[in-house]
Protein backbone atom coordinates (compact mmCIF):
# COMPACT_ATOMS: atom_id res chain seq x y z
CA UNK A 1 0.00 0.00 0.00
CA UNK A 2 1.19 3.46 -0.84
CA UNK A 3 1.00 7.19 0.49
CA UNK A 4 0.89 9.17 -2.50
CA UNK A 5 2.08 13.01 -2.17
CA UNK A 6 3.64 12.34 0.97
CA UNK A 7 6.90 14.28 1.49
CA UNK A 8 10.15 14.44 3.87
CA UNK A 9 10.59 11.87 6.45
CA UNK A 10 7.26 9.81 5.84
CA UNK A 11 5.62 6.23 5.77
CA UNK A 12 4.76 5.81 2.01
CA UNK A 13 4.73 2.38 1.32
CA UNK A 14 4.27 -1.27 2.95
CA UNK A 15 4.41 -5.40 2.20
CA UNK A 16 3.76 -7.94 4.13
CA UNK A 17 4.96 -11.41 3.06
CA UNK A 18 3.10 -14.99 4.20
CA UNK A 19 6.25 -17.29 3.87
CA UNK A 20 7.18 -20.69 4.81
CA UNK A 21 7.09 -22.36 7.57
CA UNK A 22 4.65 -20.53 9.41
CA UNK A 23 6.33 -16.74 9.36
CA UNK A 24 4.50 -12.97 8.15
CA UNK A 25 7.09 -10.34 7.13
CA UNK A 26 6.50 -6.85 7.52
CA UNK A 27 8.60 -4.08 4.98
CA UNK A 28 7.93 -0.38 5.52
CA UNK A 29 9.44 2.27 3.76
CA UNK A 30 9.86 5.66 3.62
CA UNK A 31 9.63 8.51 1.48
CA UNK A 32 14.07 8.33 1.34
CA UNK A 33 13.82 5.09 0.70
CA UNK A 34 14.83 3.37 4.14
CA UNK A 35 13.12 0.05 4.82
CA UNK A 36 12.53 -1.14 8.26
CA UNK A 37 11.55 -4.51 8.64
CA UNK A 38 9.08 -6.48 11.15
CA UNK A 39 7.67 -9.71 12.11
CA UNK A 40 3.82 -9.52 13.05
CA UNK A 41 3.06 -13.04 13.50
CA UNK A 42 0.93 -15.16 15.57
CA UNK A 43 1.65 -18.80 14.93
CA UNK A 44 -1.07 -20.72 13.27
CA UNK A 45 -2.75 -17.19 12.95
CA UNK A 46 -0.88 -15.16 10.16
CA UNK A 47 -3.74 -14.02 8.29
CA UNK A 48 -5.66 -12.82 11.56
CA UNK A 49 -2.50 -10.84 12.19
CA UNK A 50 -1.66 -9.62 8.77
CA UNK A 51 -5.28 -7.79 8.60
CA UNK A 52 -4.76 -6.33 11.76
CA UNK A 53 -1.53 -4.99 10.52
CA UNK A 54 -3.22 -3.79 7.88
CA UNK A 55 -6.10 -1.61 9.44
CA UNK A 56 -3.10 0.03 11.97
CA UNK A 57 -0.96 0.94 8.94
CA UNK A 58 -4.25 2.20 6.34
CA UNK A 59 -5.96 4.15 9.39
CA UNK A 60 -2.77 5.72 11.53
CA UNK A 61 0.46 5.42 10.44
CA UNK A 62 0.89 5.56 6.37
CA UNK A 63 1.49 9.23 6.10
CA UNK A 64 3.06 9.56 9.32
CA UNK A 65 6.34 10.33 10.36
CA UNK A 66 8.49 7.41 11.41
CA UNK A 67 10.93 8.93 14.17
CA UNK A 68 8.14 9.22 17.20
CA UNK A 69 8.37 5.30 18.27
CA UNK A 70 6.94 6.00 21.72
CA UNK A 71 3.69 8.22 20.30
CA UNK A 72 3.06 5.41 17.48
CA UNK A 73 2.63 2.64 20.23
CA UNK A 74 0.73 4.68 22.52
CA UNK A 75 -1.77 5.61 19.26
CA UNK A 76 -1.67 1.93 18.19
CA UNK A 77 -2.36 0.44 21.60
CA UNK A 78 -4.88 3.39 22.99
CA UNK A 79 -6.33 4.45 19.82
CA UNK A 80 -8.68 1.91 19.80
CA UNK A 81 -11.03 1.13 22.69
CA UNK A 82 -10.52 -2.82 22.43
CA UNK A 83 -6.82 -3.77 23.28
CA UNK A 84 -4.35 -6.39 24.48
CA UNK A 85 -4.18 -9.81 23.08
CA UNK A 86 -1.67 -11.87 20.66
CA UNK A 87 -3.71 -10.42 17.82
CA UNK A 88 -3.47 -7.14 18.64
CA UNK A 89 0.17 -6.92 20.06
CA UNK A 90 1.60 -8.94 17.84
CA UNK A 91 0.42 -6.32 14.82
CA UNK A 92 1.75 -3.22 16.96
CA UNK A 93 5.09 -5.88 18.22
CA UNK A 94 6.13 -6.18 13.66
CA UNK A 95 5.33 -3.04 13.17
CA UNK A 96 7.62 -1.74 16.02
CA UNK A 97 10.11 -3.48 14.64
CA UNK A 98 10.27 -1.61 11.33
CA UNK A 99 10.16 1.72 12.93
CA UNK A 100 12.91 1.13 15.38
CA UNK A 101 14.70 -0.71 12.18
CA UNK A 102 14.17 2.77 10.30
CA UNK A 103 15.24 5.00 13.10
CA UNK A 104 18.28 2.70 13.41
CA UNK A 105 19.27 2.86 9.76
CA UNK A 106 18.43 6.78 9.46
CA UNK A 107 20.81 7.53 12.30
CA UNK A 108 23.19 5.05 11.50
CA UNK A 109 23.42 3.17 14.61
CA UNK A 110 22.29 -0.41 15.66
CA UNK A 111 19.01 0.06 17.64
CA UNK A 112 20.65 -1.33 21.16
CA UNK A 113 22.50 1.93 21.14
CA UNK A 114 19.42 4.07 20.76
CA UNK A 115 18.29 2.43 23.95
CA UNK A 116 21.13 3.66 25.93
CA UNK A 117 23.83 0.90 24.80
CA UNK A 118 25.42 -2.58 25.43
CA UNK A 119 25.14 -4.01 28.37
CA UNK A 120 26.85 -7.13 27.06
CA UNK A 121 28.97 -7.64 24.26
CA UNK A 122 27.24 -11.71 23.12
CA UNK A 123 24.33 -12.93 24.56
CA UNK A 124 24.06 -17.10 25.23
CA UNK A 125 21.27 -19.04 23.29
CA UNK A 126 20.06 -22.34 23.59
CA UNK A 127 18.55 -24.92 21.38
CA UNK A 128 16.16 -27.35 21.16
CA UNK A 129 15.85 -31.32 21.47
CA UNK A 130 13.73 -33.77 20.93
CA UNK A 131 10.78 -32.55 19.27
CA UNK A 132 7.05 -31.50 19.46
CA UNK A 133 6.41 -34.74 21.31
CA UNK A 134 9.98 -35.23 22.75
CA UNK A 135 12.01 -38.72 21.82
CA UNK A 136 15.81 -39.72 21.01
CA UNK A 137 16.33 -36.44 23.49
CA UNK A 138 19.68 -38.03 24.57
CA UNK A 139 21.71 -38.72 21.36
CA UNK A 140 20.22 -35.32 20.19
CA UNK A 141 20.99 -33.69 23.72
CA UNK A 142 24.93 -35.08 22.72
CA UNK A 143 25.26 -33.76 19.03
CA UNK A 144 24.24 -29.94 20.12
CA UNK A 145 27.02 -30.29 22.94
CA UNK A 146 29.02 -31.49 20.68
CA UNK A 147 27.93 -28.42 17.88
CA UNK A 148 29.37 -25.85 20.68
CA UNK A 149 25.76 -25.48 22.60
CA UNK A 150 26.01 -24.85 26.49
CA UNK A 151 22.02 -25.05 26.95
CA UNK A 152 19.07 -26.99 25.74
CA UNK A 153 15.74 -26.87 25.84
CA UNK A 154 12.77 -29.68 25.37
CA UNK A 155 9.24 -30.56 25.85
CA UNK A 156 8.55 -32.46 29.14
CA UNK A 157 5.54 -34.37 27.64
CA UNK A 158 3.72 -35.14 24.82
CA UNK A 159 0.12 -34.68 25.74
CA UNK A 160 -0.89 -35.16 29.53
CA UNK A 161 -4.33 -36.07 31.30
CA UNK A 162 -5.51 -33.57 33.85
CA UNK A 163 -4.72 -36.19 36.32
CA UNK A 164 -2.16 -39.00 34.49
CA UNK A 165 -0.45 -42.45 35.72
CA UNK A 166 3.08 -42.58 37.78
CA UNK A 167 4.09 -43.91 34.37
CA UNK A 168 3.42 -40.29 32.82
CA UNK A 169 5.78 -39.03 35.31
CA UNK A 170 8.34 -41.62 35.47
CA UNK A 171 8.62 -41.07 31.36
CA UNK A 172 9.46 -37.75 31.69
CA UNK A 173 11.96 -38.27 34.74
CA UNK A 174 13.46 -40.40 32.33
CA UNK A 175 13.79 -38.13 29.42
CA UNK A 176 15.22 -35.42 31.81
CA UNK A 177 17.62 -38.12 33.06
CA UNK A 178 18.74 -39.41 30.18
CA UNK A 179 19.97 -36.10 28.65
CA UNK A 180 21.62 -35.15 32.14
CA UNK A 181 23.64 -38.18 32.21
CA UNK A 182 24.46 -37.75 28.15
CA UNK A 183 25.75 -34.07 28.57
CA UNK A 184 26.97 -33.94 32.46
CA UNK A 185 26.25 -31.22 34.97
CA UNK A 186 27.93 -28.07 32.73
CA UNK A 187 24.68 -28.24 30.33
CA UNK A 188 21.95 -26.65 30.86
CA UNK A 189 18.64 -27.90 30.05
CA UNK A 190 15.24 -26.21 30.07
CA UNK A 191 12.06 -27.89 30.61
CA UNK A 192 8.86 -27.06 28.62
CA UNK A 193 5.20 -27.57 30.25
CA UNK A 194 4.05 -25.89 27.43
CA UNK A 195 1.17 -24.77 29.17
CA UNK A 196 -0.14 -28.41 28.81
CA UNK A 197 0.23 -29.68 32.51
CA UNK A 198 -2.96 -29.16 34.90
CA UNK A 199 -1.55 -27.84 38.54
CA UNK A 200 -1.74 -31.56 40.56
CA UNK A 201 0.71 -32.63 37.52
CA UNK A 202 2.66 -29.69 38.01
CA UNK A 203 3.54 -30.51 41.42
CA UNK A 204 4.09 -34.34 40.90
CA UNK A 205 6.18 -33.71 37.61
CA UNK A 206 8.08 -30.95 39.65
CA UNK A 207 9.08 -32.90 42.67
CA UNK A 208 10.49 -35.94 39.82
CA UNK A 209 12.26 -33.48 37.44
CA UNK A 210 14.44 -31.97 40.29
CA UNK A 211 17.07 -34.58 41.04
CA UNK A 212 18.17 -33.72 37.40
CA UNK A 213 18.79 -30.15 38.06
CA UNK A 214 16.59 -28.16 34.78
CA UNK A 215 17.44 -24.68 34.41
CA UNK A 216 13.63 -23.89 34.46
CA UNK A 217 10.49 -25.32 34.14
CA UNK A 218 8.72 -23.28 31.52
CA UNK A 219 5.06 -22.23 31.24
CA UNK A 220 4.10 -24.82 34.28
CA UNK A 221 0.58 -23.66 33.71
CA UNK A 222 -1.14 -21.76 31.34
CA UNK A 223 -1.55 -18.05 31.65
CA UNK A 224 -4.85 -17.83 33.07
CA UNK A 225 -3.56 -20.03 36.17
CA UNK A 226 -0.49 -17.79 36.66
CA UNK A 227 -2.40 -17.40 40.43
CA UNK A 228 -0.95 -21.04 41.12
CA UNK A 229 2.41 -19.85 40.51
CA UNK A 230 3.01 -18.82 44.22
CA UNK A 231 2.15 -22.53 45.58
CA UNK A 232 4.49 -23.89 43.13
CA UNK A 233 7.49 -21.82 43.90
CA UNK A 234 6.84 -23.19 47.21
CA UNK A 235 6.83 -27.10 46.49
CA UNK A 236 9.94 -26.48 43.93
CA UNK A 237 13.43 -25.05 43.65
CA UNK A 238 13.32 -25.69 40.30
CA UNK A 239 13.49 -21.78 38.60
CA UNK A 240 10.06 -21.06 37.25
CA UNK A 241 9.56 -19.63 33.81
CA UNK A 242 6.78 -18.41 31.91
CA UNK A 243 5.35 -14.95 29.96
CA UNK A 244 5.61 -16.14 25.84
CA UNK A 245 1.69 -16.08 25.90
CA UNK A 246 1.45 -12.85 27.99
CA UNK A 247 1.61 -9.81 25.34
CA UNK A 248 2.45 -6.03 27.73
CA UNK A 249 4.03 -5.33 30.85
CA UNK A 250 0.26 -5.07 32.52
CA UNK A 251 -0.13 -9.14 31.94
CA UNK A 252 3.08 -9.01 34.12
CA UNK A 253 2.11 -7.14 36.61
CA UNK A 254 0.78 -10.15 39.09
CA UNK A 255 3.81 -12.22 38.11
CA UNK A 256 6.06 -9.73 39.30
CA UNK A 257 3.89 -8.64 42.52
CA UNK A 258 3.78 -11.99 43.71
CA UNK A 259 7.34 -13.51 43.26
CA UNK A 260 6.61 -16.84 42.04
CA UNK A 261 8.33 -16.03 38.37
CA UNK A 262 12.68 -16.50 38.33
CA UNK A 263 12.76 -16.11 34.02
CA UNK A 264 10.38 -14.12 32.03
CA UNK A 265 9.80 -15.15 28.29
CA UNK A 266 8.58 -12.10 26.58
CA UNK A 267 8.06 -12.31 22.98
CA UNK A 268 9.29 -9.71 20.86
CA UNK A 269 6.76 -10.90 17.90
CA UNK A 270 4.19 -11.15 20.19
CA UNK A 271 4.50 -8.23 23.57
CA UNK A 272 4.49 -5.26 21.84
CA UNK A 273 7.47 -5.44 20.25
CA UNK A 274 10.86 -3.79 21.21
CA UNK A 275 9.27 -0.57 22.99
CA UNK A 276 6.91 -3.10 25.42
CA UNK A 277 9.51 -5.58 25.83
CA UNK A 278 12.34 -3.27 26.64
CA UNK A 279 9.83 -1.93 29.54
CA UNK A 280 9.09 -5.47 30.44
CA UNK A 281 12.99 -5.98 31.01
CA UNK A 282 13.17 -3.11 33.16
CA UNK A 283 10.25 -3.87 35.22
CA UNK A 284 11.62 -7.67 35.38
CA UNK A 285 15.08 -6.27 36.75
CA UNK A 286 13.33 -4.30 39.17
CA UNK A 287 11.98 -7.44 40.83
CA UNK A 288 15.51 -9.91 40.27
CA UNK A 289 13.98 -11.62 37.72
CA UNK A 290 15.87 -12.28 34.38
CA UNK A 291 14.74 -12.20 30.97
CA UNK A 292 14.80 -15.11 28.39
CA UNK A 293 13.13 -13.80 25.44
CA UNK A 294 10.58 -16.56 23.35
CA UNK A 295 11.62 -16.74 20.04
CA UNK A 296 10.79 -19.70 18.05
CA UNK A 297 9.99 -16.93 14.67
CA UNK A 298 12.74 -16.10 12.08
CA UNK A 299 15.41 -14.08 11.65
CA UNK A 300 13.62 -10.46 12.53
CA UNK A 301 12.07 -11.40 15.49
CA UNK A 302 15.59 -13.27 16.38
CA UNK A 303 17.01 -9.99 15.69
CA UNK A 304 14.53 -8.01 18.13
CA UNK A 305 15.22 -10.13 20.81
CA UNK A 306 18.94 -9.82 20.44
CA UNK A 307 19.12 -6.28 20.43
CA UNK A 308 16.84 -5.94 23.41
CA UNK A 309 19.00 -8.57 25.16
CA UNK A 310 22.52 -6.50 24.08
CA UNK A 311 20.90 -3.52 26.44
CA UNK A 312 19.04 -5.51 29.20
CA UNK A 313 21.46 -6.37 32.23
CA UNK A 314 19.42 -9.17 33.13
CA UNK A 315 19.16 -10.75 29.99
CA UNK A 316 19.88 -14.68 30.93
CA UNK A 317 19.59 -16.57 27.16
CA UNK A 318 18.04 -16.39 24.27
CA UNK A 319 15.63 -18.48 22.22
CA UNK A 320 16.32 -19.34 18.71
CA UNK A 321 14.68 -21.31 15.97
CA UNK A 322 17.51 -22.51 13.61
CA UNK A 323 16.79 -26.21 13.10
CA UNK A 324 13.56 -26.29 15.57
CA UNK A 325 11.39 -28.93 14.71
CA UNK A 326 8.96 -26.19 13.28
CA UNK A 327 10.96 -25.42 10.66
CA UNK A 328 11.10 -28.35 8.19
CA UNK A 329 10.58 -26.35 5.18
CA UNK A 330 12.69 -23.07 5.67
CA UNK A 331 14.68 -21.69 8.31
CA UNK A 332 16.28 -18.62 9.83
CA UNK A 333 19.20 -17.91 7.93
CA UNK A 334 17.69 -18.46 4.42
CA UNK A 335 16.07 -15.43 4.24
CA UNK A 336 19.34 -13.34 5.12
CA UNK A 337 21.88 -11.91 2.84
CA UNK A 338 24.44 -12.98 5.39
CA UNK A 339 23.84 -16.01 7.34
CA UNK A 340 27.26 -15.20 9.30
CA UNK A 341 25.13 -12.29 11.75
CA UNK A 342 23.87 -15.23 13.07
CA UNK A 343 26.95 -17.78 13.62
CA UNK A 344 26.61 -18.92 17.07
CA UNK A 345 30.47 -19.60 18.72
CA UNK A 346 30.89 -21.61 22.02
CA UNK A 347 26.63 -21.31 22.62
CA UNK A 348 26.81 -17.45 21.92
CA UNK A 349 25.82 -15.17 19.54
CA UNK A 350 27.32 -12.28 19.02
CA UNK A 351 25.50 -8.43 19.25
CA UNK A 352 24.93 -7.12 15.43
CA UNK A 353 26.84 -3.80 15.42
CA UNK A 354 25.39 -2.80 11.74
CA UNK A 355 22.61 -0.17 11.96
CA UNK A 356 18.65 -0.98 13.10
CA UNK A 357 18.36 -4.46 13.69
CA UNK A 358 22.04 -5.30 12.19
CA UNK A 359 20.55 -7.55 9.51
CA UNK A 360 19.84 -7.35 5.81
CA UNK A 361 17.28 -9.59 4.21
CA UNK A 362 17.57 -11.61 1.16
CA UNK A 363 14.33 -9.74 -0.89
CA UNK A 364 14.56 -11.78 -3.80
CA UNK A 365 14.45 -15.05 -1.84
CA UNK A 366 11.55 -13.60 0.92
CA UNK A 367 9.52 -12.70 -2.53
CA UNK A 368 9.95 -15.93 -3.84
CA UNK A 369 9.08 -17.44 -0.99
CA UNK A 370 6.25 -15.66 -0.49
CA UNK A 371 4.69 -17.50 -3.83
CA UNK A 372 4.04 -20.23 -1.85
CA UNK A 373 0.52 -20.80 -0.62
CA UNK A 374 1.67 -20.86 3.25
CA UNK A 375 -1.01 -22.00 5.81
CA UNK A 376 0.33 -23.41 8.83
CA UNK A 377 -1.91 -24.29 11.91
CA UNK A 378 -0.67 -25.65 15.16
CA UNK A 379 -2.09 -29.52 15.69
CA UNK A 380 -5.07 -30.41 17.41
CA UNK A 381 -4.15 -33.22 19.97
CA UNK A 382 -6.93 -35.36 21.81
CA UNK A 383 -6.94 -37.73 24.61
CA UNK A 384 -7.83 -41.40 24.01
CA UNK A 385 -11.24 -40.73 25.49
CA UNK A 386 -11.46 -38.42 22.45
CA UNK A 387 -11.96 -34.99 24.26
CA UNK A 388 -9.40 -31.93 23.27
CA UNK A 389 -5.71 -32.06 25.15
CA UNK A 390 -3.73 -29.01 25.09
CA UNK A 391 -1.11 -28.34 22.44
Amino acid sequence: MTADGAGGNRIVDYELFEVPPRWLFLRLETADGTVGWGEPVVEGRAHTVRAAVEELLDSYLVGENPENIQDHWQAMYRGGFYRGGPVLMSAIAGIDQALWDIKGKQLGAPIHQLLGGQARDRIRVYQWIGGDEPSDVASAAQAQVDAGFTALKMNATPEIERVDTPATVEAAATRLREVREAVGPEVDIGVDFHGRVTKPMVKRLASALEPYEPMFIEEPVLPEHNDALPALAAHTDIPIATGERMYSRWDYKEVFEDGAVDVIQPDLSHAGGITEVYKIASMAEAYDVAMAPHCPLGPVALASCVQVDACSPNALIQEQSIDIHYNETTDVLDYLADPSVFDYEDGFVTVPTDPGLGIEIDEAFLRAQSQQEVDWHNPVWRHDDGSVAEW
